[in-house]
């Protein structure tokens, strides 16, 4: 009787994952499709492995202009997030005044304020200190970048936050007293073993980052500065959508955010662990 129940438990987890991976599977087989093809049956296997329609869609995407596009946002955003929020974590951490508890809280609670509540005030206060200020706000990768490190700080500090704490105090004592001041502590001592968590964070950030298309959408109006997600686009007109073609550039798009997710996936489980049980 065990031996059925473990054989059905198994094919329904095998059918489960079928069910994970059935988009997947439709957005791979159809980028080698002709529309006829495609609309014909969707679900088939192709007839031939053609490569022309990713050709046709890296041409009409813009392809090296949108990934350059994407690699700085997305690179830049990375760096300044993991600088500043590990530098916010290990003081909120340090410092245990109510300023410091207060400030933490902040940041978790922000982490729960969806997205589409903030996007027009947002855009508002955005527009109104480019005009104020002169700065780039609005239409630029700069701004972008900017607002990503607002969005993307409360989940770092967290992480940070909780990894942080189970660093013991008497390693920065020492160091204090070999005559390091706060700066070279944190950066000779402290960030060193903050590795696994930042690791975390990175990849994070960066499936985030690399696919979002939202915010990018609200930001960039200028062609020049389209990301990769923005350059999809391109493919759904107001009345026709070329699905082949579209198929092939949204493949072009994930591509290399599952080949990293594939190689760091380990990263991931042991940063979130090793941050959650200590």
């Amino acid at each position: 009787m065990k031996k059925i129940m473990r054989i059905v438990a198994e094919i329904g987890f095998i059918l489960l994952c079928m069910v994970y991976l059935s988009p997947v599977y439709i957005v791979v087989t159809n980028a080698f499709k002709n529309r006829a093809e495609l609309y014909e049956n969707m679900l088939a296997l192709p007839h031939s492995l053609d490569f022309v329609y990713f050709v046709e869609a890296m041409e009409k995407m813009h392809i090296v202009q949108a990934f350059k596009n994407s690699f700085i946002v997305t690179s830049t955003s990375l760096f300044v997030i993991v600088i500043l929020a590990s530098m916010a974590a290990w003081m909120i951490v340090r410092v245990d005044n109510i300023v410091s508890k207060v400030l933490f809280m902040v940041f978790v609670a922000t982490m729960l304020i969806p997205f589409q509540t903030l996007m027009m005030p947002l855009m508002q206060v955005m527009s109104s200190l480019s005009q104020k200020t002169g700065l780039p706000f609005i239409n630029s990768l700069f701004g972008l970048v900017y607002m990503n490190l607002g969005f993307g700080a409360s989940m770092a500090v967290f992480l940070y936050h909780g990894f942080i704490k189970a660093i013991p105090r008497s390693l920065e004592e020492a160091a204090v007293i070999d005559g390091c001041n706060k700066f070279r502590v944190f950066w000779k001592i402290v960030f060193p073993l903050l590795k696994p968590v930042t690791v975390t964070v990175m990849i994070l950030d960066m499936i985030w980052i690399w696919n979002d298309f939202l915010l990018p959408s609200l930001v960039l109006s200028d062609k020049q500065l389209r990301t990769i997600p923005l350059s999809t686009a391109s493919f759904f007109g107001q009345f026709t959508i070329q699905w082949n073609m579209a198929m092939a550039g949204l493949l072009l798009a994930i591509l290399p955010i599952i080949v990293f997710y594939i190689a760091a996936q380990k990263y991931i489980i042991k940063g979130v662990a090793s941050g959650a049980v200590k």
